[in-house]
């Protein structure tokens, strides 16, 4: 009786979380049907450079001015987190053929409560994707930026930065890009004129300093 007790309190518990799972993933279904909208107008040609990633990419509605000279397009879908990438990732990137990708995720993530470890395994599960459909597509991760906001995950996020770090330095095709250091005062903290109101999201200081950061990267890295 015990024994049948407790099975079905564990499969409630599966099933509840695979539930929650699946409604995490379909909120963004609205999202990423709108690209598959854009992409039956105008695909984007292969060998470009693909953004992917959270709000901090949706939000960049200058992009493309910003990043002039470079071939590049946004997939960026907020609230996302790296297992919604990974989960999207046929219809979000495998159907491009990028020669490079540049991912931001971790921010949202570690908010959710996720460990950096966790998170990172995350991003390998997502290096195992590309290597599978494209093994010479190359990748870019964007680190984890400071907020005003989450500053309680200041620690954590360096945390993560410094995994994420190691891991793009010891794998081939790999590389990381701090931003993290660039929104930093030269006391240690946050600027604190870079963010719209809600002190988490960029305003047009703060993609000035994440748009040169992003333009050295690609004049150093960028290869057609």
């Amino acid at each position: 009786m015990k024994k049948n007790l407790l099975r079905c309190c564990c499969l409630c518990l599966f099933f509840l979380g695979w539930q929650g799972d699946l409604l995490a993933q379909n909120k963004f279904e609205d999202e990423i049907i709108r690209f598959e909208k854009a992409d039956s107008l105008n695909m984007p040609a292969a060998k470009q450079i693909l953004l992917v990633g959270s709000s901090t990419l949706r939000l960049w509605r200058t992009y493309q001015k910003d990043l002039e000279g470079f071939p590049v397009f946004n997939r960026g879908f907020g609230g996302s987190q790296m297992s919604d990438v990974n989960y999207f990732f046929e219809r979000l990137v495998a159907k491009y053929k990028p020669s490079l990708i540049m991912v931001y995720e971790g921010d949202n993530d570690l908010n959710a409560g996720k460990s950096p470890e966790a998170v990172l395994e995350d991003m390998k599960l997502f290096v195992a994707k590309v290597k599978a459909f494209a093994p010479k597509t190359n990748i870019a991760f964007i680190s984890v930026k400071p907020s005003i906001s989450r500053i309680e995950l200041l620690e954590k996020q360096k945390q993560f930065n410094k995994l994420l770090a190691d891991y793009c330095a010891a794998t081939k095709r790999l590389a990381y890009l701090n931003v993290f250091d660039n929104f930093l005062l030269p006391t240690g903290e946050i600027m604190p004129d870079i963010f719209i109101s809600d002190n988490l999201h960029l305003n047009e200081k703060g993609y000035a300093i994440w748009t040169a950061s992003i333009r050295a990267f690609l004049k150093e890295h960028w290869r057609k």
